[in-house]
This record gives C-alpha cells, sequence and structure tokens, in this order.
C-alpha cells in the first residue's frame, strides 16, 4: 500500500469518514454503511471513538477491512484502540490539553504492542477547539478546549507540535459540536505550519466542507452527521466533486 502520510501530504484536499464503533448497532448496519462509503470514496476511513471497548473496536476495524479496500487509518481515543488488521494509526498526542495521560499516558501504553504490528503511525498533534459545547472527548480527556475565538493561542499551540516533530496537526471541535472550526481559525493556524493540517467536529453541511478546504484543511473529517443521516454521503460527494483535488 502507498505510504499514507505521502498520501496526505500530498497537497491535495482529501475528505476521510470517521466510523465511531460506539454508534453502529449492527454488523450488517456496518456492512451497509461501507456499502456507501466505497461508493463514495473518500481518501481514508478512520475508526474510533472516546468510549469504545477493546472487543468491539477490534471487531469493528476487521469488519470494515473485510469490506472496504478504502485504506483505514485508527483515530484512537484510547491506548487500548489499536489493531493489526489496520494501515495506520494517528498517534495523537493532546497537545493542547494538560492531561499527561493523553499528551504521552497512552501512548507509552500502547507503544510496545504497536512497534511490533505492520501499522504504519503518524505522529499528530491533537487540539481541541471549543465547539459550542461539552464533547465526549473533553469530558474523557478532561480538558479545556482552547475559546474558538483565541486563534493566537492555537497558532503557538500548532507550531510546538510541529517543532516537537509531529508530522500534521488535528484541530477538532469534538463529536457532535455545534459549531466547527471557523475558516478563520483554520486559516490562521495552516498560515504558520508546514506540516498538514486535518480538521474535523462539527461538520454538517457542504458548505463547512467548503469554508474548511478554504481557510486551508489538507483533510477534513466528517462522522456525526453521517451517524444522523447517511444521505448525508450524497452531500459529500458533491463537495468532493467540487472542492476535492482541485
Amino acid at each position: 500500500m502507498q505510504d499514507l502520510y505521502q498520501i496526505l501530504n500530498n497537497g491535495k484536499k482529501k475528505i476521510a469518514i470517521l466510523i465511531d464503533p460506539d454508534k453502529v448497532n449492527s454488523d450488517e448496519e456496518l456492512i451497509e454503511l461501507l456499502e456507501k462509503i466505497n461508493f463514495l470514496s473518500p481518501s481514508f476511513i478512520f475508526i474510533g471513538g472516546s468510549t469504545v471497548e477493546a472487543k468491539l473496536f477490534q471487531r469493528v476495524v476487521k469488519l470494515t477491512k473485510n469490506n472496504s479496500t478504502i485504506p483505514v487509518i485508527i483515530f484512537p481515543g484510547a491506548h487500548h484502540q489499536i489493531s493489526d488488521k489496520a494501515d495506520g494509526i494517528l498517534f495523537l498526542s493532546l497537545i493542547s490539553g494538560r492531561n499527561p495521560d493523553f499528551l504521552i499516558g497512552h501512548q507509552i501504553e500502547s507503544a510496545h504492542q504497536l512497534k511490533k504490528m505492520n501499522v504504519q503511525t503518524i505522529p499528530t498533534g491533537y487540539i481541541l477547539i471549543d465547539g459550542g459545547k461539552t464533547t465526549t472527548v473533553s469530558y474523557v480527556s478532561q480538558t479545556t478546549p482552547i475559546p474558538a475565538d483565541q486563534q493566537g493561542i492555537a497558532i503557538k499551540t500548532a507550531i510546538a507540535g510541529e517543532t516537537l516533530g509531529l508530522k500534521c496537526i488535528f484541530m477538532d471541535a469534538g463529536s457532535g459540536a455545534k459549531n466547527s472550526v471557523t475558516s478563520e481559525m483554520i486559516k490562521a493556524v495552516k498560515q504558520n505550519i508546514d506540516i498538514p493540517l486535518i480538521i474535523g467536529g462539527g461538520i454538517r453541511s457542504k458548505e463547512q466542507i467548503k469554508a474548511a478546504f478554504q481557510g486551508g484543511a489538507d483533510l477534513v473529517v466528517i462522522g456525526n452527521r453521517i451517524e444522523e443521516d447517511t444521505d448525508f454521503l450524497l452531500d459529500i460527494n458533491e463537495a468532493m466533486l467540487n472542492y476535492v483535488n482541485e
């Protein structure tokens, strides 16, 4: 398989679909969703969530790999969310918070086992941005998101992540956020880093996808909206035709 980071860093706009195993009610439902995702053909499928149990996580990764050829990248919420069936993992460090468990603790717990797996690791600086409500990731990680209007803090945090050697930055408003990361904040951060910028959380329309790309996002992650309405995949398809790979 092609190097996943090369795909992420090839200068083209990309979309990833996020599957939260906790929100998959059955194998049949997941297979039906994967059929629609395969038709859409995004760059990646992300799998992960803040509260997913290990057994459920493993089953969803395996089922996804068995029913799709799209690269599967783990978006881990805890150290047990790793699998040798996946193609890659965003090795996240929550650099916007001050909780050592999510800054380095979970990484230490998983590193030895992960090194034995044939899974590409992508060191990623994870930055939480206030999306207008308390999200699961903020609650579980016990960290305070960066206020949506504090671009300076977000810029300094992203630069620190890049300087530490992280290969990409993921700014996330959190699953189910009322508001997505603003185009203005995306632009401000992107102008100050030279590594790929991933944006997720609260994206519910093709207009928001466009705004994220126009701000400078390299990859837009869409999850919660699809869980509520899989027909939104049609809107994503239109967005991809208009904005992706321009």
